[in-house]
């Protein structure tokens, strides 16, 4: 197999998804979904459960017809093409192996319905195995595989025909914590080393991050943010995708004072300042904190700038800090992270800087978004 392109299938510069939707009756699974993926790069599709990001996935395998828009290849076109004359890999959750064909028949398989010949078939099954370190499995059958090593398998299988693009489907939910972290070195490694493009569905924002030159984040198959992981990490834009990729803490307060470089906000017992801010003078909004940037102060700490008092409900060690989870007097609960050990029943502050702190005007069904982005990001 060749490194760093893709000599057999046809190279391309951009998959462009425009306007993509697909509806189910009167249920619209993806809404007008405009995006462009370059050649050679890794993209990942994040939300949680019925955001639309499998359905993308097969509208790009050619398993479902977009209802309309349509995905070019550049200047072709094909979503009007048969699903197997795409030159797409897939890799599915459930590994999708034969069980009575032998781990490399598997991985060949893919050769024989395109008449790959004999000699070369056997060579690029050998280099494909070697890529995922399983050529001393060949001769098995998968059942005798372990998970990890079937999801190798099942990868071996979806590059070996060295495809124009690979899709990837929840490739590791059915692993363990440890298998899932190795699989997901494994996985970007051997993106670098073939420089394939790849689109990778995930509910899994740790997955995403590590993993995505870019992420497309998915709310009711709408397109919430495009960015990379940095961006989408440090400069959510709406409260659902601040939710999801950590910002676990929200309170609900009203802007009192607002400057270029400075937005003050009171409500819930507490007045705080957040740097900079595009919102209006006035009105509600949604402010946003990840517990790793709530830290517990020291008792005679709890008074001053972005102070919040609140009463400690669960402790939990966590190796190299505490995890506090409280509530405030107006009963919200906040998570925050502390050096030293707090006890259930204390009454301590938490402090955020103002740069940690994020604003958002508060839309309508708030609530029930972050909420969703929420038990998204802790599967």
């Amino acid at each position: 197999m060749s490194n760093g392109g893709n000599p057999r299938g046809t190279p391309f510069k951009e998959l462009i998804l425009d306007g993509l939707t697909r509806t189910f009756g009167s249920y619209t699974a993806v809404d007008g979904l405009d995006a462009t993926i370059r050649g050679g790069e890794f993209v990942a599709l994040l939300g949680p459960s019925g955001c639309g990001k499998s359905t993308v996935l097969n509208l790009l395998a050619g398993l479902l017809e977009p209802t309309s828009g349509s995905i070019w290849l550049d200047d072709e076109r094909v979503d009007t093409v048969q699903s197997e004359k795409r030159d797409f890999g897939m890799v599915f959750q459930n590994y999708a192996l034969f069980p009575h064909l032998t781990v490399a028949d598997n991985v060949g398989f893919g050769l024989v319905v395109r008449k790959v010949a004999k000699a070369e078939r056997r060579r690029r099954v050998r280099e494909a195995l070697d890529l995922v370190q399983l050529a001393d499995q060949a001769d098995k059958r998968p059942a005798q595989l372990s998970g990890g090593q079937q999801q190798r398998v099942a990868i071996a299988r979806a590059v070996v025909t060295e495809p124009r693009l690979v899709l990837m489907d929840e490739p590791l939910s059915n692993l363990d914590a440890k298998l899932r972290l190795d699989m997901r070195t494994e996985i970007r490694l051997l993106h670098q080393k073939l420089g394939l493009t790849t689109v990778y569905v995930t509910h899994d924002q740790q997955e995403a991050l590590s993993l995505a030159d870019r992420l497309i984040v998915l709310l009711g198959g709408v397109v919430q943010q495009i960015g990379t992981p940095q961006e989408i990490y440090q400069h959510p834009q709406t409260p659902y995708v601040a939710a999801f990729v950590g910002y676990r803490n929200r309170l609900s307060l009203t802007v009192v004072d607002a400057k270029p470089d400075a937005t003050r906000v009171r409500g819930d017992g507490v007045e705080l300042l957040a740097a900079g801010s595009e919102l209006p003078q006035h009105g509600e909004v949604v402010a946003m904190m990840r517990a790793e940037d709530l830290t517990v102060t020291s008792e005679d700490a709890q008074q001053g700038p972005n102070r919040i008092p609140m009463t400690v409900r669960v402790v939990e060690y966590q190796g190299n800090h505490y995890a506090v989870e409280g509530r405030t007097a107006n009963g919200s609960i906040l998570h925050a992270h502390s050096t030293s050990p707090v006890r259930p029943g204390e009454e301590v502050a938490v402090a955020v800087d103002p740069q940690r702190l994020r604003l958002y005007a508060a839309p309508n069904g708030i609530d029930d978004e972050v909420a969703l982005a929420a038990e998204g990001e802790r599967v």
